[in-house]
């Protein structure tokens, strides 16, 4: 009998906390994460620990993943970068060298379909992988510990975990499945980096919200516990509540009792939010002001990286 499982990875901030996850049924999925990754790593490294985790048990495996990049870097690209010492043509390392070394072993000798399906698109064992994944990389984000589930050991046990959850079977080692990978055919030599940032821009299309939630969970962390300087643009412009510019490491602490009202979340395109709140301290001295903070990220060929501060000012309310 084939294994069906969906495998999927979530970044906040992209990189940022990360988790990742596989989901058969309810009673047999796993999930983990890291303090900071990327999307990617994630997709990848769930893909991974489900390959690892039904190792022993001979049967067929078809894994469902919304991730092109994945597909085709186990399927297509893996085998060149080998020959090539685990470098692309261009000559330069090939990214998350570590994740695809395990996956190529991982994958030594296994029956597995590979089928992409559209993310966040009502797929439901691709939501419940999303969902835990995004759970775990919100546990990591809140410094908490997070529900890895119950892995494999229901089926072991005779469990309803492993099945057939879904039709077609196992097509061979690293085969792809003709019925779900039709929306993108690419060329053998097409370069990888350009689909993880099509993956980067569907995932964040398709998230919608998402984005202007990790952007206002950062700014209300400022306002309550203060920012790192990694977190503040080199070039950010900071005027304070007296109108003047001020350097990052006189923003404040932060106030963990401040009542925060938000007024807006507002994204400017896909790598710009703009928010405002309404914000009164918690002592006279703090008082009452406005705040308004833009957060940006840069969008190389790889993946979107950190959001950071990029201006903000503080206006007292009269």
């Amino acid at each position: 009998m084939t294994i069906t499982a969906a495998a999927d990875g979530s970044a906040l901030g992209n990189p940022g906390p990360a988790g990742w996850a596989w989901y058969i049924d309810d009673a047999t999925w796993r999930a983990g994460g890291w303090p900071h990754g990327t999307n990617n790593m994630g997709e990848l490294k769930a893909v991974l620990d489900l390959l690892e985790s039904t190792a022993d048990l001979g049967e067929p495996l078809r894994v469902l993943c919304d991730s092109q990049y994945v597909i085709n870097s186990i399927t297509k690209w893996m085998p060149g970068w080998k020959k090539k010492g685990w470098k692309k043509k261009d000559g330069k390392p090939v990214l998350n060298v570590e994740l695809m070394k395990a996956l190529d072993a991982a994958m030594e000798g296994r029956d597995v379909t590979f089928e992409w399906v559209k993310g966040h698109a009502g797929h439901e064992l691709n939501e419940a992988a999303d969902a835990r994944a995004n759970a775990a990389a919100r546990a990591f984000q809140a410094g908490q510990d997070h529900d890895a589930g119950p892995g494999l050991d229901s089926a072991r046990s005779g469990g309803s975990g492993v099945g057939n959850n879904g039709s077609g079977a196992g097509g061979g080692v690293g085969a792809v499945s003709d019925e779900a990978y039709s929306p993108q055919e690419e060329a053998e030599d097409q370069d990888p980096d350009l689909l993880v940032a099509l993956d980067a821009q569907l995932d964040s299309l398709a998230a919608g919200a998402t984005v202007e939630q990790e952007v206002l969970g950062l700014e209300l962390q400022r306002l309550r516990n203060g920012l790192s300087a990694a977190a503040i643009h080199p070039d950010a412009v900071l005027i304070d509540s007296d109108g003047r510019p001020v350097e990052a490491a006189e923003l404040g602490s932060g106030d963990a009792d401040a009542d925060i009202h938000v007024i807006e979340s507002l994204p400017l395109g896909r790598n710009a939010v703009m928010v405002s709140t309404h914000v009164v301290g918690s002592s006279d001295a703090a008082g009452v002001s406005v705040h308004a903070s833009l957060w940006t990220r840069e969008d190389s060929r790889n993946e979107l990286g950190d959001w950071l501060l990029r201006h903000h000012q503080v206006t007292p309310e009269s």
